[in-house]
């Protein structure tokens, strides 16, 4: 019973929070700059045509760089909108459990996220057309493309409960994401590589998603890379919820 109860509490905070999303400019804008920075980025700075290959890995390795700007965006509105418009309190009387919030409000902007990835399905059909691509890494790219936003989302999530203001969420969103980032980095690992031991270096470039998102562009889904992403966004969830249940507790 009550499994039902709290899968109904989820349900109504994800459709008040994609109604939200849609309800105002700000998800048309996002979208459209979304779409619009991935066809810059593949076309004009890979040179997608002059590459003359038909496969998608040059419109895949930008989305890290592009998710580490715009899901900060997004997800710098989940609480600390609520917060400074004095809602959260008002959100926590009802019977909802704050997992229950946390949960509906991460799901609806993944979702929305997701959405937007989706949009990009003209760039599948254009190799499709240009020659003939293996389906199978360009599924397993857009899996792991929308993994990656999923986990820059719960870091922005986890910012956004600390403060009032989303400028500030989204500045130490920005940071954290561009450490998961660069940690798997050429330069970076190279670096390292000069000094550091091997299980350093192995630990360091392990925390990035750059690393992790190569197995899904070359078209395998491993269970390191999966229990990574699924990983990272529980303990940014958990922490979230740690800090919303000491303010309501307070």
């Amino acid at each position: 019973m009550r499994t039902k109860e709290a899968a109904d509490n989820i349900r109504a905070i994800f459709k008040r929070e994609i109604a939200g999303y849609f309800g105002s400019p700000v998800a048309y804008v996002f979208i459209v700059i979304f779409l619009l920075l991935v066809g810059f980025f593949t076309f004009y700075i890979s040179r997608f045509f002059e590459a003359e290959q038909a496969d998608l890995r040059s419109f895949f390795e930008w989305h890290p760089w592009i998710y580490m700007f715009l899901v900060p965006a997004v997800a710098m509105r989940l609480w600390a909108e609520e917060r400074r418009m004095g809602t959260i309190e008002l959100m926590l009387t009802f019977p909802i459990t704050v997992g229950e919030a946390i949960i509906g409000k991460f799901l609806a902007a993944w979702v929305f996220i997701g959405i937007a990835l989706l949009l990009t399905f003209p760039m599948a059909i254009t190799v499709m057309y240009l020659g003939e691509p293996d389906m199978g890494p360009i599924l397993c790219a857009y899996i792991g493309s929308f993994l990656s936003a999923g986990a820059f989302l719960s870091v922005g999530a986890m910012t956004s409960s600390f403060t009032r203001s989303q400028v500030i969420s989204f500045i130490i969103s920005v940071v954290i994401c561009l450490f998961f980032i660069l940690a798997g980095y050429p330069p970076v690992t190279d670096v390292l590589s000069g000094w550091a031991p091997l299980w350093l270096l192995n630990l360091v470039s392990g925390m990035s998603v750059l690393t992790h998102s190569v197995s899904f562009e070359r078209g395998v889904i491993d269970f390191r890379d999966l229990s990574y992403y699924i990983s990272l966004m529980a303990f940014m969830l958990f922490a979230n919820g740690i800090v919303i249940q000491n303010r309501k507790a307070a």
